[in-house]
């Protein structure tokens, strides 16, 4: 159970920087969603713990997530937590490190007795100065339209 609102940030990078996949789902309802920077959507806690706990042991396993800005909208009985987040450490598919990512996530709650849920979340990616995606040849890549200044 999550104390309040901001607080989940803050003990979901706990739980990731524990490398403990089932502290980590454990601050989800039992029916929560999740989606993940691809879009790879896990409907249950069960879900969200079995893809937490492969990544926290593989790719994930060196990696250091940190809090940044966190703005909370209170709705009464649910809020709406954004939090900017740092992630470093990553391990890529040759084995070298990747580089640093900052990522947006969002979390949607709900009270319950004795505390807050998440119901939902949303890892997003942040692509500085790029607007939105593009798909050629298979690649996704960041891209700006506007002009160079």
């Amino acid at each position: 159970m999550i104390p309040t609102p901001g607080d989940a940030p803050h003990l979901f990078v706990a739980a990731w920087m524990a490398r403990d996949a089932a502290a980590l789902a454990a601050l989800f309802a039992e029916d929560a969603d999740f989606v993940n920077v691809t879009g790879l959507w896990w409907h249950d806690r069960q879900a969200i713990e079995k893809a937490h706990h492969y990544g926290l042991t593989t790719f994930f396993r060196d990696s250091t997530l940190r809090v940044g800005r966190v703005n909370i909208r209170d709705l009464g009985d649910v809020a709406v937590v954004q939090s900017r987040m740092h992630l470093s450490g990553q391990i890529a598919p040759d084995g070298s490190t990747a580089g640093d990512r900052q990522n947006l996530f969002t979390f949607v709650l709900h009270r319950q007795p004795g505390g807050w849920l998440i119901v939902t979340a949303q890892n997003t990616d942040i692509a500085p100065g790029k607007e939105t995606h593009l798909v050629t040849r298979g690649d996704m890549r960041a891209v700006d339209y506007r002009p160079p200044r």
